[in-house]
């Protein structure tokens, strides 16, 4: 393997799932011996838990491309991919200095931050696929599968 741009650029759970998909990891180490590490089963397994697991590309794309009016770093950006905020709570636990930024809406109007915070959830749940109910029984499921 030969690294062509080390520090590229971060990557969220969603693009590891879908690379350890195109790869062909599955939930039994077993079942992939060869085609990948067990330690990228293990990876995949967890990734399946995670908000990543019915994630699509074009979800991700548009909500890079429809939450510029936020203020969000790429970090930020990142964080509320890989862990799809439910409530505002969530968004100030992710969000560094999440008060200052929304306190401003994108054209420099005074707005209420819990507001901003309350409209990227709203962003959030219209972009992304709501999670598993229980993540644990559709692995439990799979592995039946397999």
């Amino acid at each position: 393997m030969k690294i062509e741009k080390a520090n590229a650029g971060h990557l969220t759970n969603f693009e590891v799932l879908d690379f350890l998909r195109t790869r062909g990891a599955k939930i039994d180490p077993m079942g992939c011996l060869g085609a990948v590490a067990a330690s990228e089963c293990k990876v995949y397994e967890y990734l399946l838990k995670t908000p990543a697991c019915n994630q699509t590309r074009e979800s991700v794309t548009e909500f890079a491309n429809r939450c510029e009016g936020f203020k969000l770093t790429d970090a930020d950006k990142q964080n509320i991919i890989n862990w799809r905020p439910a409530s505002a709570a969530d968004v100030y636990a992710m969000v560094e200095e999440c008060g200052k930024r929304f306190c401003k809406d994108e054209r420099g109007m005074p707005q209420d931050e819990e507001d901003r915070a309350n409209e990227l959830v709203a962003l959030v749940d219209e972009v992304f696929p709501a999670p598993p109910a229980n993540p644990e029984d559709e692995v439990d499921v799979d592995m039946k599968d397999v």
